[in-house]
């Protein structure tokens, strides 16, 4: 999903054809929010949805994505099974340190 420039918002069939994970540069994008930033919330524990370190990248399940954004398609219980298995015990913060995505659009 590396193909388009990191400054150009990402539209929901883009989103809905991804593949199981995609790379922080495009969550951010889906988010509304740019690449610096992005690196900065995750450094900070703070990106509003799970990130998965894979050694010197990140990735973000999509159906992450899909259910923060909340969109439903024909894509997006299949992801989001695959997101749970992927990101069970990725998590490092606690339920309650977790912003909702509403929540931490608010605090920008």
């Amino acid at each position: 999903m590396n193909d388009h420039d990191f400054r150009t918002p990402i539209s929901i069939r883009q989103l809905l054809d991804a593949p199981t994970v995609v790379d922080l540069t495009t969550a951010a994008r889906a988010l509304g929010i740019g690449r610096t930033l992005a690196y900065q919330l995750v450094r900070d524990n703070r990106f509003p949805v799970p990130v998965l370190p894979v050694g010197r990248h990140y990735r973000v399940p999509t159906a992450t994505l899909l259910a923060a954004l909340g969109i439903r398609g024909p894509n997006a219980e299949a992801k989001s099974e695959a997101a749970a298995l992927a990101t069970e015990g990725a998590d490092r913060q606690s339920p309650s340190q977790r912003l909702s995505p509403l929540q931490w659009l608010s605090r920008r």
